[in-house]
């Protein structure tokens, strides 16, 4: 099946739910983000700031970019233009480096606060009481150029179905509490953004409304050289 077939059968089954589908284009080439572009999608997410930078000068302008990998404060100043979600921040420091970049372009940025969810330590993500403990800080009220959408989650990479559906479900009761406690009044905060190729249908029935889905619809990651060049 070409990338658009397969994009299309992904979009009938999760966009009929109301959920939005994030079409994971990392280590893959222009051409193909183009094809999946001309198949009607136009949320796209990367995990590297250099690919997602050359990409998006080749791109058309309307397509919405999603940053979705560990993000260095370093590195937030060159997506800072054009970025539309950064789905991963997982510390104060980087939100308040993402508001400084913001404001230089008199933008406010759309954030999700990553939430460690997974029983694994590689995983990045902010714990439950520091996700509450940030938003409940004076320094979060005083930042006018972020705005908190919702929470971005990962299940453990090789877990049950059980296990899984249980870490989805975590994520979605500390939303619930937040968005009561924090954002009762704010429409904005609304998405969950968890669930990718192999568990979206568990994410999607534990309440997910964004899901990251990649090498299901572009195939096969071709290793690019951005790997070897983003530290």
């Amino acid at each position: 099946m070409s990338i658009a077939d397969n994009l299309l059968k992904y979009k009938n089954e999760i966009e009929g739910d109301g959920v939005k589908l994030v079409a994971v284009s990392k280590n893959h080439p222009v051409e193909a983000v183009k094809e999946a572009y001309d198949a009607g999608q136009r949320v796209f997410g990367e995990n590297l700031v250099q690919e997602m930078v050359e990409k998006q000068s080749q791109l058309p302008d309307d397509i919405e970019w999603h940053l979705i990998g560990h993000l260095q404060t370093n590195k937030v100043k060159y997506i800072a233009p054009f970025v539309k979600l950064i789905e991963s921040v997982d510390s104060f420091k980087l939100l308040k480096e993402i508001n400084k970049q913001a404001a230089k372009h008199n933008r406010v940025i759309d954030c999700l606060l990553q939430i460690y969810i997974a029983d694994e330590e590689t995983k990045f993500g902010l714990g439950f009481d520091e996700a509450i403990e940030l938003l409940r800080s004076e320094e979060f009220e005083a930042l006018k150029n972020v705005r908190i959408v919702g929470l971005m989650g990962i299940a453990t990479n090789t877990a049950q179905e059980k296990q899984t559906s249980a870490e989805f479900n975590e994520l979605k009761v500390l939303f619930d509490g937040i968005k009561v406690s924090y954002f009762r009044k704010d429409d904005f905060f609304k998405e969950i953004s968890m669930g990718m190729s192999a568990d979206y249908k568990l994410a999607i029935e534990e309440g997910s409304t964004m899901v990251r889905i990649g090498s299901n619809i572009f195939g096969k990651r071709v290793i690019k050289h951005w790997k070897n060049t983003e530290s």
